[in-house]
C-alpha cells in the first residue's frame, strides 16, 4: 500500500506566554519568562515547588454555554486552541468531511481542578449527590479530544494520548498514522494540560520539581545547565492540523512543514528514570522512517525539562546521535513544562523557527553542567536556514516519542 504525504496546515496555541501563536512567538522571541510564584500552594503540606506557568483563561464564554458546561479548563484551551488551528488552515466548511476527519489530543489526565473539586464535594461525607452530571464529562481522561470534537461536529476518529509528557507528540504521531493510512483526510491533534497545585505536588513528592527559586521564579527551571533544580508546571493547548498532502494542495492551502517520520518506544526499565539508549533507538527510528541520517537534521528542539537526570540523559542520548554538530534549544525556560501540551506547543514554536530561520536560545542556561557538554547547545538567537527539525518528548513510565519535519517544498 502506499503511504500517503502528510502535512501541517493550520496550528493554534493558547499557552502561558499568551493566547495564540503570535503571543507565544513574541514572548520567545523576547526571552520571557511565563514562571511566576503561585499564591495559594503554601498552603498545601509538604509542598516544596511554589512556582507555576499560568495560561490566562480568557473569552470561554464565546463557547456557548450547553457545550462549554461539559468542558474543564483545559478542555477550553483545546478547543480555542483547535478554532485557532482551523481558521490558520483556512478551512471551509466546504473543506471539511466530518467523517474524514479526526480528532486526537493528549493530556496526562482529565482536568486536575474538577477531579480535586470532585472529590472534595464527595469525600467529607462521601455523599455522591453532591456531583453535578457534568462534573464526570471534565474529569475523564479523553475530555479534551471528545469536547473538542463534540464542538467543531466531527464525526471521524476520536483517539486520546495518555503518556505524562509525551501526550501530545504521540497524539500528533497518531493522527500521522491516521492521515497516511488514508483512513482520515484531516486530524486536529495535539495536547492539553491545566495548572493544579495537585498536579505539581505529584512532581514534587518525587523530588522532580524546582524548589531553590520559589523567590526567583524567573530563574527556573533551568534545562542543562548545572544550578538546574527541577521541571516547572504549566498549562494551555497547541493544537495542529494534519492534512493528506493532495487534499492540501487542491484547496491551496499554506503548508507550515511536511511530517516525514514519526516514532515512540519505551525503555522497559525504570518508572521515573530516563534512559539515553532508548532515547537514542527513538530517534534513530524516527530517522529511518524520514530516510535520512543524523546529518542532515538542522535543530534538534529538546524535551529538557530542567530535571537532573532526565537533562542528562537526553543530553547524552543527543551526543551519542548527533555529537556536537546540531543545534539543540529548550524552551521550558520560557514556559514552564506544559507536560501533555508540551510536545504540541513547542513542536509549533520550532516550525516557527524554520519558518524565520531563527532558532531560539535555552532560557536560563547560563553555566552548562559538565554531564550535558559535548552537544551544541543555543545560548544566545542564532540564523540558520533549517530544512530538517527533530522534535523529542521523554515522558516518566519510559515512554519516549520523536518526529521529524521537513521544510515544506512542493
Amino acid at each position: 500500500m502506499q503511504l500517503k504525504r502528510v502535512v501541517i496546515t493550520g496550528i493554534g496555541a493558547v499557552s502561558p506566554l499568551g493566547g495564540d501563536v503570535a503571543a507565544l512567538m513574541q514572548g520567545i522571541e523576547a526571552g520571557r519568562s511565563a514562571v511566576r510564584y503561585m499564591e495559594g500552594w503554601d498552603a498545601y503540606i509538604g509542598m516544596r515547588s511554589l512556582v507555576g506557568a499560568p495560561a490566562e483563561l480568557k473569552d470561554e464564554k464565546k463557547i456557548p454555554r450547553q457545550t462549554r458546561r461539559t468542558m474543564g479548563r483545559m478542555s477550553i484551551f483545546a478547543a480555542q486552541a483547535a478554532e485557532q488551528a482551523v481558521r490558520d488552515a483556512g478551512l471551509a466548511p466546504a473543506d471539511i468531511d466530518p467523517s474524514r476527519t479526526g480528532c486526537v489530543i493528549g493530556s496526562t489526565m482529565g482536568s486536575a481542578k474538577s477531579l480535586n473539586d470532585t472529590f472534595e464535594l464527595m469525600l467529607p461525607k462521601k455523599d455522591i449527590s453532591q456531583l453535578n452530571s457534568t462534573m464526570f464529562f471534565q474529569c475523564m481522561s479523553h475530555t479534551a479530544a471528545v469536547n473538542v470534537a463534540q464542538y467543531l461536529g466531527l464525526t471521524g476518529v476520536t483517539l486520546c494520548t495518555a503518556a505524562a509528557c509525551a501526550s501530545a507528540l504521540q497524539a500528533i504521531g497518531a493522527g500521522y498514522d491516521l492521515v497516511r493510512l488514508g483512513r482520515q483526510d484531516l486530524a486536529l491533534c495535539g495536547g492539553a494540560e491545566e495548572l493544579h497545585p495537585t498536579v505539581t505536588g505529584s512532581f514534587d513528592i518525587l523530588f522532580a520539581t524546582s524548589a531553590n527559586f520559589n523567590k526567583d521564579p524567573q530563574r527556573t527551571p533551568r534545562p542543562f545547565d548545572k544550578d538546574r533544580d527541577g521541571l516547572v508546571c504549566g498549562e494551555g493547548s497547541g493544537i495542529l492540523v494534519l492534512e493528506e498532502h493532495d487534499h492540501a494542495v487542491a484547496r491551496k492551502a499554506r503548508i507550515h512543514a511536511e511530517i516525514i517520520g514519526y516514532a515512540t518506544n519505551s525503555n522497559g526499565l525504570h518508572m521515573s528514570q530516563p534512559n539515553r539508549e532508548a532515547m537514542v533507538r527513538c530517534m534513530e527510528q524516527a530517522l529511518r522512517e524520514a530516510a535520512i541520517s543524523p546529518e542532515r537534521v538542522d535543530y534538534v528542539n529538546a524535551h529538557a525539562t530542567g530535571t537532573p537526570q532526565g537533562d542528562r540523559e537526553e543530553a547524552a542520548a543527543v551526543r551519542d546521535l548527533f555529537g556536537d554538530r546540531v543545534p539543540v534549544s529548550s524552551l521550558k525556560g520560557h514556559m514552564g513544562h506544559t507536560l501533555g501540551a508540551s510536545g504540541a506547543l513547542e513542536l509549533i514554536a520550532a516550525l516557527q523557527m524554520m519558518q524565520r530561520g531563527t532558532i531560539y536560545p535555552t532560557r536560563n542556561l547560563e553555566s552548562i553542567d559538565p554531564e550535558c557538554g559535548g552537544v551544541r547547545h543555543v545560548m544566545r538567537p542564532e540564523q540558520k536556514d533549517m530544512r530538517i527539525v527533530l522534535k523529542n518528548c521523554f515522558a516518566f513510565g519510559g515512554i519516549n516519542a520523536t518526529l521529524v519535519c521537513r521544510k515544506y517544498e512542493g
